[in-house]
């Protein structure tokens, strides 16, 4: 796109306050602001927080006419408050387009590949995982950041993810986990954690980004996150919970999952969709820190307003063995077929949310997330 087109896109998002749209007013006193992914299980629960704070949103989805974004036009204030984007990662003028006008903007997108990339080493199959994991998540990440400075927003809250966290064995054994710990790339590598090594990348380029050029970027790493679902689809973390419900991820195949409409977008990359799946293991009678979707949303909205946010947040709320999370699930339902027995399984590092606390988080009972969850799966039909 040509320099004067650019600033053409900035004049006409600059005068759109001259519409009459009721409620538009309001929205544009707050601010403008764009997420990216909008669509998604995170960025949908972020799009109606910030409608709800008064904000006009910029969505960027793939297609807005399609109906898996149907649920988006029913949010409160959607209406007169939202409109969405055709636009793609890897597209830096689409993203220019919804971002120019925008005081800031919140980078939930995250790639989803097509198919599993069992050997990234070999040529084809590395070629493949560069091109369907590594180059969205990086040079997706730069494109939004690039758009975000050349359109001067004033902060971008980025969404990364514990995985830029945990990968460190080097990382002191009993030591809690706080933000200045990094996932090990090399670690990442010998381990053939391809999702760990996508994050930690676009995270520690973000970051670096805001150094080279003063973008003022925000990050926040949440753990397993879990909550009600906006959208008809269903994210990868929730089938934790439903797995635990109905126990269908042990005994469907991927196409017979597909078949009773259980749309999984998991990230099929390293050691697959059974690794993948493996890792979901709730029978593994080990920790596992737990957050609410919602709680996150508010996270990532207190490091774009809060004057004193900076650097990388941890997020998380809960810790539970997965013995105890079936209790308190058949305290609440005791209909379901839930896992008789556990195995031990090797513990991980704690995490810590203590600089989250300072900025003035909290979050939600883990009994709520539960129920609001369940209630979702019930009503959607999920669970039949």
């Amino acid at each position: 796109m040509e320099y004067g087109t650019r600033h053409l896109y900035h004049f006409l998002a600059q005068t759109k306050a001259v519409t009459t749209v009721p409620g538009l007013e309001m929205a544009l006193e707050k601010g403008r602001v764009c997420v990216t992914g909008a669509g998604g299980y995170l960025a949908s629960w972020v799009v109606k927080l910030l409608l709800s704070n008064g904000y006009f949103v910029h969505g960027t989805v793939r297609e807005p006419r399609d109906e898996k974004n149907a649920h988006l036009y029913k949010l409160d204030k959607a209406s007169e408050s939202l409109k969405l984007f055709k636009a793609d990662l890897l597209d830096y003028d689409s993203l220019y387009s919804a971002i120019v006008g925008c005081k800031g903007v919140f980078h939930v997108a995250s790639p989803v590949p097509s198919t599993t990339v069992p050997n990234p080493e070999a040529s084809m199959l590395k070629f493949r995982y560069i091109v369907e994991v590594l180059e969205p998540a990086v040079k997706g990440t730069l494109n939004v950041l690039k758009a975000c400075h050349e359109a001067k927003v004033k902060r971008v809250a980025f969404v990364s993810s514990v995985s830029a966290v945990c990968m460190n064995p080097k990382w002191p054994k009993g030591k809690v986990m706080d933000e200045t710990c990094w996932s090990d790339k090399d670690y990442c590598r010998t381990t053939k954690n391809w999702y760990c090594l996508s994050k930690t990348e676009a995270e520690s380029e973000a970051l670096e980004f805001a150094k080279r050029t003063g973008l003022d970027v925000v990050t926040i790493c949440p753990t397993t996150v879990l909550g009600p679902l906006l959208q008809s689809t269903v994210n990868a973390s929730s089938l934790i919970l439903i797995k635990l419900l109905t126990g269908c991820l042990w005994t469907l195949s991927r196409h017979e999952l597909n078949c009773i409409r259980v749309c999984i977008h998991v990230l099929l990359c390293g050691r697959g969709l059974a690794e993948f799946l493996m890792s979901l293991r709730f029978d593994e009678n080990k920790v596992r820190q737990i957050v609410d979707v919602r709680d996150v949303a508010e996270a990532l909205l207190l490091a774009y307003e809060m004057p004193e946010a900076e650097g990388r947040y941890i997020c998380t709320a809960h810790s539970i063995r997965a013995r105890d999370l079936v209790d308190k699930l058949k305290s609440i339902y005791p209909d379901y077929d839930y896992p008789k027995s556990f195995t031990e399984g090797e513990e991980e590092a704690m995490l810590s949310s203590e600089k989250l606390h300072r900025l003035g988080w909290s979050y939600r009972p883990f009994e709520e997330t539960l129920i609001d969850s369940v209630e979702i799966y019930r009503k959607a039909g999920i669970l039949n």
